[in-house]
């Protein structure tokens, strides 16, 4: 093996290793100058809120159907914030706390900590001070993080309730703030196909991970990643830019084909990805679960699990949040696609504390799909569900409209490939602990 090839295998490894938080801060910095969707742009330290359930305008990775986003980019190097939260009334909603690296360190919600109004404090890391009397503080890992809010929604009529709620949603400074630091700034006159390690070398001195995280990534120092002042990738030397093209390609494909076989848990055709999100080992938090159960005993082995996890559901919750089943084939191993019709049937409804769906998406870019009945996603909150004399809920998954009696269960899918995914908020021990088998979707031609 030459030392062309080794490198160009290092540059593969900081592929898989680096890209969730280039991806992240992509997304971050999307949310803050432009907004997405039914979201607008908000400056940091503030709440964005969507006023609508979302739809295939809204151009995010598997995005769901089901609840209400509120979304806020923190930057926390001017110090901490004060988090108001209100009385839902038990009615589900989460706020989930995602660091640049897209671990999820902390939640707030039903499930976490209730449903009463309350009072949170939001710090940097290292950040020690006085906090008011009766709040809980988050500490977050990186100065820069994401709240990721959802508000369960039952639809169009629901939308004024939520919307109160989300008003009474808010961030102010604990103290007198100081100045923010904001992202930092890659040279945008690298080179276009070296553009993604100039943006990796400026994020990894940004946002330090923990030390074990810290140790693995000097590694890179041969492709320049850890290079300080101004960016080496102009002039590289020749083998350099070679591996680092090579490894581009191959650390995105290994992504892409650990993204369609699964890493994790299977029932029937289904990936459950119940540990899809547990690469955090490190700083788990305030409503988090810190067990053995719910880490990846395997350092190395997580970096790619948390590549996947970004690829096919960035802003992803721990399972015993939300359970996110994914699909690709029917029963008979073939690939989803709209040109053949399908069901799905449950002969009984998935255990769950709060609610469960299905949503469709397209592929390969997991959006939502336009359809002439606006329906992107089917579940226990879907008005005028038809059930079978036993009970059990047949799905019609279709491109076209079925017949009269089945449109009430009808879910659309593309005229081309598509990949469903099952919601299970609050999911139940079942779920949980594999007992639960999802159904196949079935061919009907």
């Amino acid at each position: 093996m030459s030392d062309h090839d080794d490198l160009a295998r290092l540059a593969a490894d900081a592929y898989v290793y680096g890209y969730p938080l280039v991806f992240d801060v992509s997304m971050v910095q999307r949310c803050l100058r432009t907004g997405f969707g039914s979201l607008p742009a908000t400056q940091a330290n503030r709440f964005a809120h969507a006023r609508k359930l979302a739809g295939p305008q809204d151009d995010f990775v598997s995005v769901n159907n089901d609840t209400i986003y509120s979304l806020a980019q923190l930057d926390l190097s001017g110090g901490p914030l004060l988090l108001r939260v209100p009385d839902t009334a038990d009615s589900y909603y989460v706020l989930q706390f995602v660091d640049t690296w897209t671990n999820n360190f902390a939640y707030v919600g039903r499930r976490a900590t209730g449903t009463d109004a309350a009072v949170f404090v939001v710090a940097p890391p290292g950040w020690i001070g006085a906090v008011p009397e009766g709040t809980r503080v988050i500490t977050a890992p990186t100065t820069v993080a994401s709240i990721v809010g959802r508000f369960a929604c039952a639809g169009p009529d629901d939308l004024d309730r939520v919307a109160k709620l989300q008003e009474q949603l808010t961030l102010e400074p604990l103290g007198d703030p100081g100045p923010t630091a904001g992202l930092p700034v890659p040279d945008d006159t690298v080179p276009e196909d070296l553009r993604f390690w100039e943006q990796l070398r400026v994020l990894l001195a940004a946002f330090p991970p923990d030390t074990e995280d810290a140790e693995y990534q000097r590694r890179y120092a041969a492709l320049g990643l850890l290079h300080e002042g101004g960016s080496p990738y102009h002039d590289a030397p020749g083998d350099l830019v070679t591996a680092l093209r090579n490894g581009y390609a191959a650390g995105r494909q290994r992504v892409e084909e650990a993204s369609r076989t699964g890493l994790d848990d299977r029932s029937s055709t289904w990936h459950m990805a119940l540990h899809l999100f547990d690469y955090n080992v490190d700083r788990l938090g305030l409503g988090t679960v810190d067990s053995p159960d719910w880490r990846i005993g395997d350092r190395r082995a997580s970096y790619l699990v948390r590549a996947v996890a970004a690829r096919v559901g960035l802003w992803g919750n721990h399972a015993y949040e939300a359970v996110y089943a994914t699909t690709y084939t029917d029963a008979e191993g073939r690939q989803l696609n709209g040109s053949r019709n399908y069901t799905l049937t449950f002969p009984s409804p998935p255990p769950v504390d709060a609610f469960w769906s299905v949503t469709m998406y397209d592929m390969p870019d997991y959006f939502l799909i336009d359809n002439a009945a606006n329906r992107y996603s089917i579940g226990d909150r879907t008005p005028g569900l038809v059930h079978g004399p036993d009970g059990s809920l047949t799905l019609y998954l279709m491109h076209a409209k079925p017949v009269e009696g089945e449109a009430a269960n009808w879910l659309p899918t593309p005229a081309g490939d598509f990949r469903p995914m099952l919601r299970m908020y609050q999911p139940g021990k079942a779920v949980l602990d594999g007992s639960y088998q999802l159904p196949d979707i079935q061919p009907l031609d």
